[in-house]
């Protein structure tokens, strides 16, 4: 497998320069705009001045990474790092993360809140607005019940689908947390089915997904097993029922795995 790597996706650059130079051109923030919750098509103007941005079931937002920046403990450049930014995924796709709120510091700069994707699970940290791309919008939301061998996505708050699903057996489980889709693969076969998502979920043991860790929900050849816990840690999901979720669920659509 590949590993996360130290280029930027280059097709993003032109985009992301002058989303930086528009934000280099924004007024200073009003006071106690940092708790108020942005409306769905806020513009950079508004994002700058703080407030929440994603509620995680009805509006999510996510960016690529623009650099390879620290992630602060705090919105403080002095404070100590959790991370780096990075570029890929474990499988060398554009890596994802979730953007929470953003607030303005005393000295005009603009820090979102992101969700990281690392061991242990549940990371988040402080980056500079500008060391992100462009903000993208889903309004999905995937819910999956380990007891109930259940799995069920909703958009603006309706259930859109349903299925039965297999999860991790109790020696190798599959964790329970926030989590979102930062990948998703197409026609793997055999184990994997005709399409596979990978999560920010990690095992602390090998799971299904190659080269182990990364939790994921896939299709399978083993559709007896459904619904059970035949996994080693990933979720698995009937054929057909995949390939409908592939047509319905989006990059960034948070996870939530109770």
């Amino acid at each position: 497998m590949r590993q996360a790597g130290d280029s930027p996706p280059f097709h993003r650059l032109a985009p992301l320069a002058l989303a930086t130079i528009a934000l280099a051109l924004v007024p200073a923030a009003p006071a106690g705009a940092a708790g108020r919750v942005l409306p769905p098509d806020a513009t950079e103007e508004q994002i700058e001045a703080g407030g929440r941005l994603s509620n995680e079931r009805t509006l999510t937002r996510w960016a690529h990474a623009y650099t390879r920046a620290k992630v602060r403990k705090v919105p403080r450049s002095s404070a100590s790092s959790v991370t780096r930014l990075r570029y890929q995924t474990e499988d060398g796709r554009p890596e994802v993360y979730l953007a929470l709120r953003s607030v303005r510091d005393d000295k005009g700069q603009t820090w979102v809140k992101i969700r990281v994707p690392m061991r242990p699970n549940g990371r988040r940290g402080w980056v500079k607005r500008q060391s992100l791309g462009p903000l993208y919008r889903v309004r999905t939301q995937l819910r999956i019940n380990k007891r109930t061998y259940t799995a069920a996505l909703f958009k603006n708050g309706k259930r859109i689908w349903r299925s039965r699903v297999g999860v991790g057996k109790p020696s190798t489980p599959t964790p329970s947390g926030r989590f979102w889709i930062r990948e998703r693969l197409k026609a793997l076969g055999g184990i994997y089915g005709p399409w596979a998502f990978g999560t920010s979920a990690y095992s602390d043991r090998l799971t299904d997904w190659p080269g182990g860790g990364v939790i994921g929900v896939h299709g399978t050849n083993q559709p007896h097993l459904i619904p059970g816990r035949p996994s080693n840690g990933c979720v698995r999901v009937p054929n057909h029922k995949i390939s409908r979720l592939a047509r319905l669920m989006p990059i960034g659509t948070p996870v939530r795995i109770r």
